[in-house]
């Protein structure tokens, strides 16, 4: 069954920590429902650095992403379906999916 990479972008960040607990409690359920699909369930992102094509870096990221998901699914539509169930949503934040490639691990 394929795996989908669910990347988290953007969100709005909670008012206050008793609103920051209650979304989280929401996004935990979400996951709990999805069972044996979850792969890996939530990988924040901290401390990001963006490195350019010079290998220049510099802290903070060009894009919005703040965390993502692993879930295996039989198939994108069914992996939007997911998606749109996701509270991640009720924060204003998007979720980009994408069908993960297995890599052969063999080199020739």
């Amino acid at each position: 069954m394929p795996k989908y990479i669910f990347v988290y972008i953007g969100g709005e960040q909670p008012s206050d920590p008793e609103e920051g607990q209650k979304h989280f409690t929401k996004y935990h359920e979400w996951l709990t429902s999805l069972g044996d699909a979850v792969v890996s369930p939530a990988i924040p992102f901290k401390d990001t650095h963006t490195v350019h094509p010079d290998s220049t870096f510099e802290p903070g990221t060009t894009s919005a992403m703040s965390g993502l998901s692993i879930l295996r699914l039989p198939s994108m539509d069914e992996a939007i379906k997911v998606a749109q169930s996701c509270p991640f949503l009720e924060i204003n934040g998007t979720l980009e999916i994408s069908e993960m490639i297995e890599m052969s691990s063999k080199t020739n």
